[in-house]
């Protein structure tokens, strides 16, 4: 009965920290290396229970969707770490508004899941969100890089939304769990091929940059197993809608540890932003 609201807190909560940790770790390190690090601490976990399961039992089908959701997630984490570098954490994140939309195209295309015609304002109304948010106000210049790292944000909605779509279809074949094994280990494959054939150079983590990664990889693996149970119990676009709400957390992380400014406007756009998401989730 609880399951799928705690699911929900704890997938609204830990993901934002662990774009904190994202953010904080960018500064200092590639994003390649970065996923590759948080990759790894999360497979090592999963080592044990991956020899309790049977996958001989699985289909090629399903194979394919293991090694399409690892490759997007993995594309979709590096250009999310890259923008976060770039940009701010309390832009950013509410601009993860826009993956409910991206889910919705994905969950046709890929589950058949039908969009409501209520939908098209819901998506009006989180690009009037958006545009509030990345405006600033008179006598404030734009970011540097602003619209680079939101270039890189929106490319990595686009891969983290098809990814969405094929977690479904994974976890639909086999199970929350199995599903995040699989999740991790396909991550830290095509994490260690990005590093292997375009990592400038062997990057070992500082010394003082390993709780930011074990923070990243504990909060991660929160985020993704609470996304892999709210996905087995609802469909992809209203599921991706609700998350949105982790977007309020995302200002306060922002201002609170990178001290970004124009908050109250930044708070009118995602409150607009996560009423359309909303509007998508309810109708």
């Amino acid at each position: 009965m609880f399951v799928l609201p705690l699911a929900l807190i704890f997938r609204i909560v830990s993901n934002p920290i662990a774009n904190a940790c994202q953010k904080k770790l960018g500064e200092a390190n590639s994003s390649l290396w970065v996923n590759f690090y948080v990759n790894l601490l999360m497979s090592i976990v999963c080592v044990i229970p991956a020899f309790l399961v049977n996958w001989r039992v699985y289909s090629a089908e399903f194979w394919c969707y293991v090694l399409g959701a690892g490759l997007f997630c993995s594309l979709g984490t590096v250009c999310l770490i890259k923008a976060l570098y770039y940009g701010e954490l309390s832009i950013l994140g509410p601009l993860n508004s826009y993956k409910s939309v991206v889910g919705l195209i994905s969950a046709f295309l890929l589950l058949g899941e039908l969009p409501p015609l209520v939908s098209i304002f819901g998506i009006f109304l989180i690009v009037v969100g958006s545009l509030i948010l990345i405006t600033p106000n008179k006598g404030n210049c734009l970011a540097k890089n602003l619209w680079l790292s939101i270039a890189l944000r929106v490319l990595a909605l686009v891969f983290t939304g098809f990814e969405a779509s094929m977690l479904k279809k994974i976890i639909l074949l086999s199970s929350p769990q199995i599903s995040f094994i699989l999740w991790c280990f396909s991550g830290l494959v095509f994490g260690s091929v990005f590093v292997a054939f375009c990592g400038k150079k062997f990057n070992f983590p500082q010394k003082n940059d390993w709780k930011l990664y074990f923070l990243a990889a504990i909060c991660l693996s929160v985020m993704q197993f609470s996304t892999n149970i709210v996905f087995s119990k609802m469909e992809v676009g209203p599921a991706l809608a609700l998350f949105q709400l982790s977007s309020v957390v995302n200002l306060f992380l922002g201002f609170k540890i990178f001290h970004e400014g124009d908050m109250i406007r930044k708070f009118i756009g995602t409150v607009i932003m996560i009423i359309g998401s909303v509007m998508i989730l309810i109708l």
